[in-house]
């Protein structure tokens, strides 16, 4: 008897605590705020993003969701400028000068490759993906995701020297990579099809 006393008083005790939190509208929640506000850059401010809030961007995440937490990613990123260069005109060599533009500029970029012993790594990675972009986003950070220089990069041996410096582990495949950097540019929000989605009763 007395623990269902005790289970009651902390029910109430829950409820009084919610009522007391001011309860945020959809136009105040932050996170809403972050994805809606968030837009694909495809023009960067040639200015490095500090270490420190790289780190912060990066621990945000490896901490998305994914499958029994396997963590079926690696990641490297790389914001040594004569390396971006190097990469960037070792695209262009191969496959012509719209490859060699591919990271679209952005002063840091993040290869990310997934475990092909999982075979929803994929997936992982995406998520993994989502969570650096938003959380770049809500510091000030613009970013864009890209799949273009996964396939520049390791369809030949001239770029492919550069996937290999990147040390990835064994069984590991370059997945995508997400470009990061300060935005000099504010692109309009594209429409969205809402009839995409669908309740089903």
């Amino acid at each position: 008897m007395k623990f269902g006393k005790t289970l009651v008083a902390g029910a109430c005790m829950a409820v009084a605590a919610c009522a007391q939190t001011p309860q945020q509208t959809v136009e105040s929640n932050p996170v809403v705020e972050t994805i809606m506000a968030r837009r694909s850059i495809r023009n960067y401010k040639q200015i490095p993003v500090g270490r420190d809030t790289l780190n912060v961007i990066m621990e945000c995440g490896i901490n998305a969701p994914n499958g029994q937490n396997k963590q079926s990613w690696e990641v490297r990123v790389v914001d040594n400028p004569e390396l971006m260069a190097q990469m960037s005109e070792a695209m262009g060599q191969a496959h012509g000068e719209f490859a060699g533009k591919s990271f679209r500029g952005a002063p840091v970029m993040t290869f990310i490759a997934r475990d092909l012993s999982y075979d929803f790594s994929a997936y992982d990675c995406a998520l993994l993906a989502e969570n650096i972009m938003l959380s770049a986003w809500s510091m000030g950070v613009g970013s864009i995701c890209l799949a273009s220089p996964v396939r520049f990069l390791t369809d030949n041996d001239l770029c492919r020297q550069y996937v290999n410096k990147l040390g990835f582990s064994d069984g590991y495949e370059l997945c995508l990579c997400v470009g990061l950097g300060y935005a000099l540019e504010s692109p309009e929000a594209k429409p969205r099809n809402r009839e995409k989605v669908k309740f089903v009763d």
